[in-house]
C-alpha cells in the first residue's frame, strides 16, 4: 500500500464542526473502568475478555474470529494486545511510550492498522499482526485516527482533523 499523501481523497462536512470526548465530570466510571465484552446476541450473556489491569476498548475481531485486537490503557499511555479466544492466549503487540489506540485487522489477518502519537500527533501505522516494527504511513497535516481496513484490503479509512475541518478519508 502506497503512503497516505496530502492528496488522497477527502469528504467533509461543510459546517466544520470540532468533535468533543464526553466523560463524567469527575473523571470516573460507574463500577471500575471500561472493559471489552462478547455479547451472545441470541441469549444476551456477556463475557468479560481477559483480566487486563486497566482500561480496555477499541476491541475487533481477527477475520476468521479466533482473536480480539484491542487497546490497554494503563497511566497516561496505551498499547495493543491480542487475545485467542480459545485458548486465552493474550499477546501485547506494541510498547510503546505513546498512546498506541484504534487498531483494525487487514482482511487477510496479517498485519493490523492503528492510531498512534509516538509521532508527537496521532498518526496511522501499520504493523504484522504478531506486532514488531511500525511504519508510519500517515504523513500530511492534522491529526488521524479510527483506521480500519477496506474489506479489499486495498484502502484503509480513517478520521483526519486539520485546519479546524474534520473528514472522513482512504
Amino acid at each position: 500500500m502506497s503512503a497516505i499523501s496530502p492528496a488522497a481523497r477527502i469528504w467533509c462536512s461543510r459546517r466544520g464542526s470540532r468533535l468533543r470526548p464526553r466523560r463524567s465530570p469527575t473523571c470516573r466510571f460507574g463500577q471500575g473502568d471500561p472493559r471489552v465484552y462478547l455479547l451472545n446476541i441470541d441469549n444476551g450473556q456477556r463475557e468479560i475478555v481477559g483480566n487486563f489491569p486497566g482500561m480496555t476498548f477499541s476491541p475487533r475481531f481477527s477475520p476468521d474470529g479466533q482473536n480480539v485486537i484491542m487497546s490497554l490503557q494503563k497511566g497516561s499511555n496505551s498499547n495493543i494486545f491480542a487475545m485467542n479466544l480459545k485458548s486465552g492466549v493474550i499477546t501485547r503487540l506494541t510498547d510503546s511510550a505513546a498512546i498506541d489506540t484504534g487498531p483494525s485487522y487487514s482482511p487477510d489477518g496479517k498485519q493490523v492498522c492503528f492510531e498512534s502519537d509516538r509521532g508527537g500527533r496521532p498518526q496511522i501505522y501499520v504493523m504484522a499482526a504478531g506486532g514488531g516494527p511500525a511504519k508510519r504511513i500517515s504523513f500530511s497535516e492534522g491529526t488521524y485516527s479510527t483506521p480500519v481496513w477496506s474489506p479489499r484490503g486495498d484502502v484503509i479509512a480513517f478520521t483526519k482533523q486539520a485546519g479546524g475541518q474534520f473528514a472522513i478519508a482512504s
